[in-house]
């Protein structure tokens, strides 16, 4: 497994923009797939994002597709996540979550990942 560590979060007013950043300890990260989930107040933990051990293949939920991206550096075990255009809905607590295994799509996205950070908390407020 690997150890994950978030940072970027914090506040933004509606229509701005941040950029998420999850670091990665240990060997092989290349070997994982890598990917963003976040849970807002009184509701389940939802995937958000996610890409191929590569990067070459991204995974997006449709509410934030257009708006967000993930990208990773496997040279600097890190990956990112670029938040665009947020609303006030993209208020929640974001965590970097990784896994060999890709995301599978069955009309919504699957994934249980190994690897968890512990959080960081994106508000979106005026």
């Amino acid at each position: 497994q690997v150890q994950l560590s978030e940072s970027g979060g914090g506040l933004v007013q509606p229509g701005g923009s941040l950029r998420l950043s999850c670091a990665a300890s240990g060997s092989a990260f290349s070997s994982y797939a890598m990917g963003w989930f976040r849970q807002a107040p009184g509701k389940e933990r939802e995937f958000v994002s996610g890409c191929s051990w590569s990067g070459g293949v991204q995974y997006y939920i449709e509410s934030v597709k257009g708006r967000f991206a993930i990208s990773r550096d496997n040279a600097k075990n890190m990956v990112y996540l670029q938040m665009n255009r947020l609303k006030p809905e993209d208020t929640a607590v974001y965590y970097c979550a990784a896994d060999p295994r890709l995301p599978s799509y069955n009309g919504s996205y699957y994934w249980e990942p190994k690897s968890w950070g512990q959080g960081t908390q994106v508000t979106v407020s005026s």
